[in-house]
């Protein structure tokens, strides 16, 4: 079933339009929150779109025309009013990158549906499987960097917040139903705290290729080169790495060693096209590689023995107590707290707290079970 709100989109693109935004969003308890950028179109990503929705209105706002966004920040930022997101990670990550928000009170749906073991937790299947709601998902790789953004994809862009206040609704209700409301509370708050990335850089890239981890140092520093190549190609172009030239055909051009534009013209994946675009460049870079010190791949150190048992002991634990309560096994303790409990090795309450300051309510309710789990392993 195809439902459509009843009035159209607010496009906020000056600072009056954007005045009169934060005007009505401001004194509402709860907001919705997702962004549009363009990985796939450009060599350095950017939000693109940030759409926020409260009940009656969408606003879709305009990072390109509006050169100060401070006002959405300390929307973000007010710890008494909720943010509702759907998989909140990656909008945070791209928030924080390009305009340094912070963010306190967030309602993740997709957190929501995970602690309650729902078995498809995408924004689309949730509004299907619980309201019949059918978003159309044909613009989800479009370029929203292009302006002017169509009717469709205006109407796109705010259906995927509009409904996100029933939704959690639903959640919430089902998350206290079952006990589980102030374990997502946790949760919520330590997704607040997502890292915006460090910028990528092309140091050692040549292990980020798939298919890189069974080459041979020499091979390795070819495949470097090349990924210098494309790098600095990709930035000209304003391209991601993948529209420029692929990992396969570098990794093939790593391994094949072609010398000349002949010998170019046999690898698999290497058209006319790029033969003409790159072809001197490539083997410049070829014979660089070829003469440039081997790139030896650091191997990261084997964790102990002490270490490597604690941990399968909690990975079991965690694993019988997951579908004891018919949850994904990162829901009981999630693979980073984990580690870092095994890691530490607290062999007292007081410093398994320690450990889990940024998880109390799982402290409270696995701490006593997570030290008998580990405790025994000492003693063998």
């Amino acid at each position: 079933m195809e439902l459509q709100p009843a009035n159209p989109p607010l496009w906020v693109n000056t600072a009056q339009t954007l005045k009169e935004a934060i005007y009505a969003i401001g004194g509402e308890p709860r907001i919705a929150v997702d962004t549009e950028s363009n990985s796939l179109f450009a060599y350095k990503e950017e939000v693109c779109l940030i759409q926020i929705s409260i009940p009656e209105t969408d606003f879709l706002f305009d990072p390109f025309e509006l050169h100060d966004l401070s006002p959405l920040g300390t929307l973000f930022n007010n710890p008494k009013q909720e943010k509702i997101f759907h998989a909140s990670e990656y909008d945070l990550i791209c928030l924080k990158r390009d305009f340094h928000f912070d963010f306190a009170n967030i309602f993740d749906t997709m957190i929501a549906a995970r602690i309650l073991g729902e078995p498809q937790v995408g924004l689309g299947s949730l509004l299907k499987n619980k309201f019949d709601i059918d978003l159309d998902k044909r613009y989800q790789r479009a370029n929203w960097g292009i302006r002017p953004l169509s009717a469709a994809m205006l109407d796109y862009a705010r259906l995927d917040t509009h409904y996100l206040f029933q939704l959690r609704d639903y959640l919430e209700s089902k998350l206290k139903t079952q006990g589980l409301f102030d374990l997502a509370k946790e949760d919520f708050r330590l997704a607040c705290k997502v890292e915006a990335h460090p910028p990528v850089t092309n140091h050692f890239g040549c292990w980020k290729v798939a298919g890189a981890n069974h080459i041979d140092a020499r091979q390795a520093a070819i495949l470097q080169e090349l990924c210098l190549y494309r790098d600095v190609q990709a930035q000209k172009a304003n391209l991601p790495h993948f529209k420029v030239l692929s990992n396969q055909l570098l990794l093939e051009l790593s391994t094949q060693k072609p010398h000349t534009l002949e010998e170019l013209s046999v690898i698999p994946g290497c058209s006319e096209k790029i033969i003409n675009r790159h072809g001197t460049g490539l083997l410049r870079a070829l014979s660089k590689g070829e003469n440039v010190a081997p790139v030896i791949r650091q191997r990261p150190v084997r964790p102990d023995d002490n270490f490597l048992k604690r941990l399968e002991s909690l990975k079991a634990w965690r694993k019988i107590k997951a579908k004891e309560l018919k949850v994904e096994s990162d829901v009981v303790l999630p693979k980073e707290v984990m580690e870092h409990i095994a890691s530490a090795n607290p062999t007292r309450e007081s410093e398994l707290a320690k450990v889990m300051i940024e998880n109390p309510l799982r402290f409270k309710k696995f701490g006593t079970f997570i030290l008998e789990v580990l405790l025994p392993k000492e003693n063998e």
